[in-house]
C-alpha cells in the first residue's frame, strides 16, 4: 500500500429495493461517499448486491443508476482499483461494468494481502453449513448458462419486472431483519472456523480478516487471537463501511445512531 492511502469495503447497497428513501437519493448519497473516499483510497471493494437485481442483456442494460455508473467509471479512470463482487441479487451480467467501466469482477471469495495482512473477501451467500435450499438454486438455476439463456430472451420489461418482483421478497426489503444469532448458527461465523481450520492442517497461513456482506448485520467480531470477521452490514438502515488504513481495519457507520455488533 501506498503512504496514507486506504482500502475502502462496502456491500449490499441493494439498489433498487424499496426502502423509506427513494432510490435516487440513496444513489445520490452513494456517490456522494464514492467522491469523499476518492481522495484517499488505493483500492475499493464493493462486495456484492450492490443492485437489487442486475442483468445485462447483449443490447440494454436496465435502466437507472446512471450518476453510479458514471462516478465508478471516473474513479476506475483515475487509476483506482475498484473491486465489484457478484451477490445473491446480482449474479448475472457483471460484465458489463468490466467491459465499460473497467472494473474488477469477482464471482468467488479472493484473498489478497496488505501490509502482511491477509484478506478473505467475498459476498458470503452460500458458504458455510445450511441455507441448502439457497444453494441448489445457485447452482442449478443461478449461475446455468441455459437459465441465463432463456432469461435473455424475455423481453427487459417482462424479465426485469418478473426478476424485481423476485427480490422484493429480500429480507432487507423489510425492516425486520433478525438479530445476530451467535457464534453457533451463523453460517459465515462458522465457515471462518472451518477456513482456520482447514488452513491449520494445510499448514497455510491464517486470515487476518474474513470481510463479508450478505448477512446485513454490521459485525465485528474476533474469531481468535488473529481473526477477525467482519460484516460489513447494509446501506438501507445501518450504512456501515469498511476501511483498513494500513494498520487498522474499522467498520465505520455513516448513520450515528447503529449500533456495531461486536464479539470477543
Amino acid at each position: 500500500m501506498s503512504p496514507d492511502k486506504k482500502i475502502y469495503f462496502a456491500s449490499d447497497f441493494h439498489l433498487g429495493a424499496k426502502s423509506p428513501v427513494s432510490n435516487i437519493e440513496r444513489e445520490k448519497e452513494l456517490v456522494l461517499w464514492l467522491d469523499q473516499i476518492k481522495t484517499d483510497a488505493e483500492e475499493i471493494y464493493l462486495v456484492g448486491d450492490v443492485f437489487d437485481f442486475w442483468f445485462t442483456y447483449k443490447r440494454s442494460i436496465p435502466k437507472g443508476f446512471a450518476r453510479l455508473q458514471g462516478k465508478l467509471a471516473e474513479i476506475s479512470d483515475s487509476g483506482i482499483s475498484i473491486h465489484l463482487f457478484s451477490g445473491n441479487h446480482d449474479l448475472w451480467g457483471l460484465d458489463y461494468f468490466q467491459d465499460e467501466l473497467g472494473l474488477l469482477i469477482h464471482h468467488e471469495p479472493i484473498i489478497k494481502t496488505y501490509q502482511q495482512k491477509k484478506f478473505l473477501i467475498g459476498h458470503g451467500d452460500g458458504l458455510g453449513p445450511g441455507d441448502q435450499n439457497y444453494k441448489i438454486l445457485k447452482k442449478y438455476v443461478f449461475l446455468n448458462p441455459l437459465a441465463q439463456w432463456a432469461f435473455s430472451k424475455l423481453h427487459p420489461d417482462l424479465g426485469i419486472g418478473l426478476a424485481t418482483a423476485w427480490s422484493g421478497h429480500s429480507r432487507l426489503s423489510q425492516k425486520g431483519t433478525e438479530g445476530y444469532l451467535g457464534k453457533d448458527r451463523e453460517w459465515l461465523v462458522q465457515f471462518c472456523y472451518e477456513e482456520i481450520e482447514r488452513r491449520k492442517i494445510l499448514n497455510e497461513t491464517e486470515i487476518d480478516f474474513f470481510i463479508f456482506g450478505h448477512r446485513h448485520l454490521s459485525l465485528d467480531i474476533q474469531l481468535n487471537d488473529k481473526s477477525r470477521y467482519i460484516n460489513l452490514g447494509e446501506w438501507i438502515y445501518s450504512k456501515t463501511y469498511g476501511v483498513f488504513d494500513g494498520i487498522e481495519m474499522n467498520l465505520i457507520p455513516k448513520n450515528p445512531e447503529v449500533n456495531l455488533i461486536v464479539k470477543n
